[in-house]
């Protein structure tokens, strides 16, 4: 039995989850907790963070998006490469709590690979979720200016410099390919004895750039709340639905302009960099069958999300094991995805796949979705909440996960 776990991540002990990271990660530390076991936090010092007996291990946060002076700059880039604060508060908290097993989230940018050094001194079984791409592609998404890239393939890793992959900087590109190389050549993740892949998708993707497939497991993610009443609107299956983030790769505006050659409505939830782009164009084009419903949570959104006729997932980037798609599942809504990333893995008999990024394929599956029997329907519905019950639910996630916490043990010989 692990009387211990040390869960650590950097933006994640926050009280106002964003997310699909952070409701992952509270939701594992609930179950983990429920189950028995003593879960040790290790993240950034925040203001909006949930009280931590263990806040006064914490590194302090720093803003790497604020203008400072060069100093500070340089300061900053040795941090992102190399955390000694890290490093020295993670380290005490280890020899004070001796935790029986750690399990990393998102730490890879204000903690830094730095706290591996520690895991490896003190022989820790350590497992790593990966909610992003950031192990094998230095801006996290394998995407840069709008499009796919996979140009770092086979550790060509000088190519986010060129491509000027973080937030189309040549400074804060070079920080993070200097980042990527030192820990390449310190073996730095060879402390990782397991890596879980929320999505099939992302695991096959690990294996492609080189990682080994002995060291990599797929376990979905999953949804610790009880299945939700879904209170009838007056608008029931009478709409699509759009919720999550409004940037760039999330395909929303492949989304509006599908919408624009069909007799149907799309709502959208959510918040983001494109709301202002997204409204210019809804209004300049007069699209009264498009409606902006901003951000939604609690009950009121999973109403929206309940009655949704459809939930649509137009992403075009390499999407992982989206929650949204999770939470649609759960309340028996079809969905209409593109086919890229982990997004196919959650469409089976439950809804239609399209072409990422293809107007018209995204068109022709609303059109059809239109046109559907009852029967049909009512058995999409059916097939999503199948799926929630057989993949997405705590008790088998937690069932996945002791089986792997154990063989890392096992690799320590404990």
């Amino acid at each position: 039995e692990m009387s211990a776990s040390l869960v650590g991540s950097e933006m994640c002990i926050r009280d106002s989850i964003k997310g699909g990271s952070e409701t992952y990660y509270f939701a594992l530390k609930r179950k983990l907790e429920k189950e028995g076991h003593i879960v040790i936090d290790f993240s950034m010092k925040d203001k909006k963070n949930f009280e931590s007996k263990y806040a006064d291990y914490f590194v302090d946060n720093v803003d790497y998006s604020g203008s400072t002076s060069l100093i500070n700059k340089l300061k900053m880039g040795i941090n992102i490469i190399y955390s000694q604060e890290a490093k020295r508060k993670f380290e005490e908290l280890v020899i004070k709590t001796k935790p029986d097993i750690v399990h990393l989230h998102i730490f890879q940018h204000q903690l830094s690979p730095s706290i591996l050094d520690v895991c490896k001194k003190y022989n820790l079984p350590t497992v790593y979720t990966a909610h992003d791409l950031k192990m094998v592609c230095l801006n996290y998404k394998m995407m840069h200016h709008g499009h796919v890239c996979e140009d770092c393939k086979d550790g060509h890793m000088y190519h986010c410099a060129l491509n000027k992959c973080v937030k189309d900087s040549f400074s804060k590109s070079c920080i993070n390919t200097v980042e990527g190389y030192l820990h390449k050549w310190r073996k730095s993740y060879d402390a990782i004895d397991y890596i879980i892949t929320p999505s099939e998708f992302y695991k096959t993707k690990f294996e492609e750039f080189g990682v080994q497939p002995n060291r990599l497991v797929h376990i979905p993610n999953f949804l610790d709340r009880e299945v939700p009443t879904v209170n009838d609107r007056e608008d029931q299956e009478k709409y699509y639905l759009y919720f999550g983030r409004l940037s760039e790769e999330k395909g929303i505006l492949t989304l509006i302009k599908a919408i624009e050659n069909v007799n149907a409505n799309l709502y959208i939830v959510g918040s983001g960099p494109l709301k202002g782009e997204i409204e210019r164009y809804i209004s300049s084009r007069e699209l009264y069958n498009i409606k902006l419903l901003g951000f939604k949570s609690g009950q009121e959104l999973i109403d929206i999300v309940g009655n949704a006729r459809a939930v649509v997932l137009p992403s075009e980037w390499y999407e992982n094991g989206p929650y949204s798609a999770i939470e649609a599942l759960q309340v028996g809504r079809p969905i209409i995805g593109a086919n890229i990333g982990g997004i196919p893995e959650l469409v089976r008999k439950n809804g239609e796949l399209f072409t990422s990024g293809c107007i018209e394929e995204l068109s022709g599956c609303i059109n059809k979705f239109e046109k559907i029997s009852r029967a049909r329907y009512d058995q999409m519905k059916k097939d999503s909440f199948d799926m929630f019950e057989e993949c997405y639910t705590p008790n088998g996630h937690y069932d996945k996960l002791m089986k792997i916490y154990e063989k890392a043990q096992r690799k320590h010989g404990e």
